[in-house]
């Protein structure tokens, strides 16, 4: 099979008519879990049989044509760092640099509506409400409730959905006593009338990741402070609810962790709740709590956000601190925000990004006024049709059914473009993630027993170990490739519009439970969409805009320009109050 030779990206034709071709991930790898995955990870680690498996399996699944052995003319790009421009937004608050982060939310709730149009899109299922960070500061401030009430509710929820019935696995750790502690300190301040901020008592869940990820790792990893991210929700009075369950290592999309328990979809708990950020998105999205953080690497918050129905955001690289993180990929992994509302996402966003840069680094924050009689004219939504319905009929109409209601309603225009190179970006992504992983936990896995990991794990440690030097450069000259015609795509359009996911949530099956499953597949369809966010460290966030016939949310992506997170999100709220 011969490798591909591109020509210069000055070269390739962006526009409707292009002539480039699309390939859809032809994934040559079957579904294994149980024995089969056993099997298949003891043939893995044999000396000689391994290698040659791993060479077959890249081979077929096209890493070595397209990223390995091609021939690229762009030098590597190492980082998505973006330079950015002193262009006045319109519609935004510029909040000042040496604001606290309680300032800054107290900012942020100011720019917010008076009241929420729709907090979901469509109708069933019609239980799932949930309470605002705004309903939950109201009732606090009225004394209607008290964080102390809602502390002790959120407990009995968690040990609900815990138990043997509906054993949801939401949260792998959490503290009762801490939390009450933390909420009878929130509860004295409201009684006091000196609330630290919007967001003090109000619940707040923490991925596994920015702390260690898997249980071995915890016990080699002492964690001895807050990470940056936690500590500037702790200083707004965020009450922090417990670590919630994750992938294991972030190393796939489904939320099975033989470890901690596989996390359940509250719409459907026969069904995947994503990952990896899985325990954050289930628990925003079954209203244990309005806001959790979660970490991005290649959709592992915008994913299960939108298998589960909820927001999911990540902004431009380097607006948030990667302090206090499991540093599994340095050049495409950050911090991100899950929540029930674009509100909710913009206020908690508002209290956690870095400001500790000087303003040359990086711009001042823009906090978007969304004033539910706002409206953003002339906007262009950049389409490329090909890639955009290259998912399940339910989720093409409900993503179309959205543009035409943004067009009616807004007037606000798609414009259709050819963005190339899907498939190999996605593939440079997986060589450049995989890289930066084994490099990452070298020092661990080397001490380590294989029979601490899990199986699925263990497949996915085996094939990032087994790329080249070249792959990993060749996957840096596709970077820079990819960073060429977004920038160019962002000249004429102001955000890149898709779905968020090829599928909706699909079935959770038992044999996976206590071993997990290599499911490339649907994993392939799961990040379709979701890979220029990070591998360009591009804004992108996740709103849901409908269901599937079987009654599982369908998420719409918008991929912004760097730095204009506050266009992007305005957007999303526009979208978000569809039905």
């Amino acid at each position: 099979m011969a490798a591909k030779v591109y020509k210069p990206a000055a070269e390739v034709n962006l526009g409707p008519d292009s002539d480039e071709f699309y390939i859809s991930p032809n994934v040559k790898a079957p579904r294994v879990a149980g024995l089969l995955v056993k099997i298949f990870v003891w043939i893995l680690e044999m000396p000689i049989i391994g290698p040659m498996v791993l060479y077959i399996l890249k081979k077929d699944n096209l890493i070595n044509k397209l990223v390995q052995d091609a021939e690229i003319p762009e030098p590597p790009l190492f980082t998505a760092t973006h330079s950015w421009e002193d262009n006045p937004e319109q519609n935004v608050c510029l909040t000042k640099p040496d604001m606290s982060p309680p300032e800054r939310v107290q900012e942020a709730v100011g720019c917010l509506p008076a009241s929420l149009e729709s907090t979901l899109a469509g109708s069933p299922p019609s239980s799932l409400k949930r309470w605002t960070i705004r309903d939950f500061n109201r009732a606090y401030s009225s004394g209607e409730v008290t964080p102390v009430q809602v502390a002790k509710r959120f407990l009995a929820a968690v040990k609900e959905c815990s138990g043997p019935g509906l054993n949801m696995a939401f949260f792998i750790s959490y503290s009762p006593e801490e939390i009450i502690r933390q909420a009878e300190e929130s509860t004295l301040r409201y009684q006091k009338g000196t609330p630290l901020s919007a967001m003090d008592g109000i619940l707040v869940a923490v991925k596994d990741e920015i702390d260690c990820g898997t249980r071995w790792l915890g016990r080699a990893r002492a964690c001895a402070a807050d990470a940056a991210v936690v500590a500037q929700l702790r200083a707004c009075g965020a009450v922090l609810a417990g670590k919630t369950n994750m992938h294991e290592l972030g190393a796939g999309t489904s939320g099975i962790n033989p470890h901690h328990g596989s996390t359940r979809n509250p719409y459907n708990p026969g069904r995947v709740s994503g990952g990896s950020s899985s325990g954050s998105a289930a628990a925003v999205c079954a209203g244990l709590c309005p806001v959790a953080l979660g970490v991005d690497g290649g959709g592992s918050v915008r994913m299960p956000a939108a298998l589960c129905g909820v927001v999911g955001f990540k902004p431009t690289a380097g607006r948030l601190s990667n302090a206090g993180v499991l540093p599994l990929n340095w050049t495409v992994g950050m911090p991100g925000i899950l929540a029930g509302t674009v509100e909710d996402a913009a206020v908690a966003y508002s209290a956690i990004v870095d400001q500790s840069q000087p303003s040359y680094l990086r711009p001042e924050l823009n906090l978007p006024l969304l004033k539910s009689s706002l409206s953003i004219k002339n906007i262009k939504l950049a389409k490329y049709a090909k890639w955009f319905n290259d998912s399940s009929e339910d989720i093409i109409s409900c993503c179309d059914k959205a543009l035409q209601t943004l067009h009616a309603q807004y007037g606000w225009e798609t414009l259709d473009v050819t963005i190339p190179e899907i498939e190999e970006m996605r593939l440079a992504h997986y060589v450049t993630i995989g890289s930066e992983c084994t490099a990452s936990l070298a020092k661990y896995l080397d001490k380590l027993r294989r029979s601490e990991i899990g199986w699925d794990v263990r497949v996915a440690l085996g094939v990032y170990g087994s790329f080249s030097s070249r792959a990993y450069l060749n996957s840096q000259r596709l970077r820079n490739r990819q960073m060429y015609f977004h920038n160019e795509i962002f000249k004429t359009a102001d955000v890149i519009v898709s779905p968020m996911t090829g599928v909706t949530a699909y079935k959770l099956q038992d044999d996976a439970l206590k071993s997990g499953e290599l499911d490339y597949i649907n994993g392939a369809a799961l990040v379709r969409y979701s890979i220029a966010g990070n591998f360009l460290g591009l804004p992108a966030i996740t709103v849901m805009v409908g269901y599937d016939k079987a009654g599982l949310p369908i998420g719409l992506q918008f991929i912004g320009r760097p730095w204009r997170r506050a266009r992007s999100t305005t957007r999303s709220l526009k979208c978000s109050t569809i039905s």
